[in-house]
């Protein structure tokens, strides 16, 4: 955060006007099950269960204090009333239609508000079989020139926001996961991510493309997906020229959750690890990519890198430096979005007595990852609009592969994660950062 230009308490005003939730992939499990929620909360069918921004609250000052707000309450944040929809899908499916193949929310919920639904009609997507190999769209723009893909994009943007009277927009990914690449020099700088645009390289995915249009347009890009997208220098660099968050990577929802829940407590006690077996089943279409073995790569670096850096094996030899760690996914189109999660952890305690944890986690993977594109859309506009611009670190909670400034490490910690979140909150509202530390309450005693 550059101190001198972000805006505080008494120089953030209150949102206004409609807020454009762009996103690539509309027409997926996740953006149906999200647009639908939002939708269903916003007649008064449904809760918005999950959701930080709007059942958290955050406490202020001392516990004796009893001052502990909604987090809604508290901040700024864009009205539920005030979100518009819009996006691209490789399918033509409408948001009915679309919600209704992936079945992951019921009848009961869906014809309520099909006359909504319906009304989400995606502009056709950028796509490249080459980055996502089992999917193969009949909605997709015409054309392999890159440079003539991000200007579309962009001029979908802007009629986007004029069609809609929208004020702002926020891009968020959530289309399927992209064969794994690594950087490389067309991804070094802004120069050289448009000469590489330019030129057509092949190293320049289609998430490229939608993260480009954003920024250049002024609207915040969040990726909710493990490719390798914003997460290089040049859109850290561009993301700063425009003066634009960016976020992510990959929505952290099942399995990876989990063991950003139990890893900090096996740590906090220092209890050792001998190896960590996940697997998981999963039937809908990003079970589907994933069944490919270089989009699956994308999702096992995710995945394996969180209990790296929570355990810190450099730190706690003894403890964690020879664990082994294990992540498998498969396809199983029986169990639909309806996703499964094995662990089989083996531990040792006191005297190196060995111990085990099972946990089959029976989740819903869109469920999980609906409330965390709300939270998402609503912090990052906040972002936009008080000057925090480039890399939203405090945002790491939301994501297995949390970006992070140069230098750093990720914080993985889910609690830490949290702490950082609300910490970032207070200090956007001039109220104190609360540390626990709680000794105070006791020193004046007699």
């Amino acid at each position: 955060m550059e101190e001198r230009q972000l805006k505080r308490k008494e120089q953030i005003e209150p949102p206004k006007g409609k807020l454009g939730v762009l996103i690539p992939g509309v027409g997926g499990a996740v953006s149906t099950t999200f647009i639908a929620g939002v939708e269903a909360v916003r007649r008064g069918l449904a809760e918005p269960i999950g959701s930080l921004t709007q059942l958290g609250t955050i406490r202020l000052g001392k516990r004796d204090e009893y001052r502990i707000p909604r987090i809604k309450d508290f901040i700024p944040l864009a009205s539920l009333e005030d979100l518009v929809f819009g996006g691209w899908d490789i399918y033509d499916a409408n948001g009915y239609e679309a919600a209704s193949f992936a079945k992951v929310l019921h009848r009961d919920h869906l014809d309520p508000i099909k006359d909504f639904l319906e009304t989400i009609q995606p502009m056709p997507a950028v796509f490249d079989r080459r980055f996502v190999k089992n999917l193969d769209g009949n909605h997709v723009k015409p054309g392999t020139n890159l440079r003539a893909h991000v200007e579309a994009l962009k001029e979908d943007i802007a009629r986007f926001k004029e069609e809609n009277g929208v004020d702002r927009c926020v891009m968020i990914w959530c289309g399927s996961t992209e064969v794994h690449l690594k950087a490389e020099e067309p991804h070094r700088s802004v120069e050289a991510l448009q000469k590489a645009v330019d030129a057509d390289d092949p190293r320049i995915a289609p998430s490229m493309l939608y993260a480009l249009a954003a920024l250049e347009s002024g609207v915040p890009y969040i990726n909710g997906a493990p490719n390798l997208t914003v997460d290089i220098p040049a859109f850290v660099e561009l993301a700063r020229e425009k003066r634009v968050p960016i976020a992510g990577k990959d929505f952290k929802t099942g399995q990876t959750l989990m063991k950003t829940i139990l890893a900090p407590g096996l740590k906090a006690r220092m209890l050792g690890l001998e190896g960590w077996y996940s697997t998981n089943i999963l039937g809908n279409r990003d079970g589907l990519v994933l069944d490919d073995k270089d989009s699956f790569k994308t999702k096992e670096e995710s995945k394996l890198s969180v209990l790296e850096y929570i355990l810190q094996p450099q730190l706690y030899p003894s403890l964690y430096k020879n664990y082994y760690h294990k992540v498998t996914i498969n396809y199983y189109p029986p169990r639909g979005d309806n996703k499964e999660g094995w662990d089989c952890i083996d531990i040792f305690g006191w005297l190196g007595y060995p111990m085990q944890i099972k946990v089959d986690f029976q989740c819903r993977d869109s469920i999980l990852a609906a409330p965390l594109c709300l939270d998402l859309v609503l912090f990052t506009d906040l972002a936009q609009r008080i000057g925090m611009h480039g890399i939203q670190e405090w945002l790491s909670f939301y994501f297995k592969s949390p970006m992070h400034k140069q230098g750093l490490y990720p914080e993985h910690d889910l609690f830490i994660q949290l702490m950082k979140l609300k910490n970032t909150l207070r200090y956007l509202m001039g109220e104190d950062q609360i540390t626990h530390f709680g000794l105070d309450y006791y020193m004046g005693d007699a």
